[in-house]
């Protein structure tokens, strides 16, 4: 089913159960690695998934369809990564550089992320950055988002978001050099 189809049924009533069960179906694994890239702990990428999936159900009549459907999950489940990842450093005082050890060392001992040497130091490059800066190269470099999509998602700047790649990458590359 087109996400038009299940936008429309999701706000007329008919078939609302069915068209949810499709969207979380067509959508559900995109939007955990999307958080899971942000977040690392598989525990709370689940969490955070069924809090997107909650705020669509709860917030569809609020979507006005002048952009993807896509981009609107995105944009939800962006913010949601954004709002939890500074609870949990408010939360836990914790200076950056301890709560990057320990995401470091879930990131290790986690089985579903590729244990390949470079993919594991590229991890480890992604936890250095800004919250904002990982959010971005995210999305450019594995969910190869346009950038025109991503300023629908952030409410950023087109150019705002390319300087944020660069120095995302120029920052991975000097990572990577010296590890």
């Amino acid at each position: 089913m087109e996400d038009q189809e299940i936008v429309k049924r999701l706000k007329n009533g008919e078939g609302r159960d069915h068209a949810f069960r499709l969207l979380v179906e067509k959508y559900q694994e995109r939007m955990y690695w999307h958080i899971r890239k942000m977040v690392i702990d598989h525990e709370d990428a689940d969490d955070l998934v069924q809090d997107v999936f909650v705020k669509v159900w709860k917030g569809i009549d609020r979507f006005r369809e002048d952009s993807n459907l896509y981009t609107w999950l995105y944009r939800i489940a962006t913010n949601e990564c954004l709002t939890f990842l500074n609870k949990k450093k408010r939360r836990f005082f914790l200076p950056i550089g301890r709560n990057e050890g320990e995401l470091e060392l879930k990131l290790e001992s986690d089985a579903l992320i590729s244990g390949d040497e470079v993919s594991m130091r590229l991890q480890k490059a992604l936890l250095k950055l800004p919250d904002k800066q990982r959010l971005v190269f995210n999305m450019r470099y594995f969910d190869e988002i346009a950038y025109e999509d991503m300023a629908r998602i952030t409410d950023t700047s087109v150019g705002a978001l390319k300087a944020s790649y660069h120095h995302a990458v120029k920052k991975i590359e000097e990572f990577i050099r010296e590890h």
